[in-house]
């Protein structure tokens, strides 16, 4: 009984996980492009305009 039990809940962690990943990997890639499109100074990268953004924020709350 206990063995039915794990595999019964590793199939359902793992088909789990299995979409967690896929809304968080799509996700990332909309944020990415909203960065690149609107957020992004000329021959900035995503990720220098995410740090920059959240410098700015931090001196916002201060």
């Amino acid at each position: 009984m206990v063995n039915a039990y794990k595999k019964i809940e590793n199939a359902v962690v793992g088909g789990y996980r299995k979409v967690e990943d896929s809304v968080v990997g799509a996700y990332q890639k909309v944020e990415d492009g909203f960065m690149g499109k609107f957020l992004t100074h000329e021959g900035e990268t995503e990720e220098e305009a995410k740090r920059r953004l959240a410098e700015e924020l931090d001196k916002i709350h201060l």
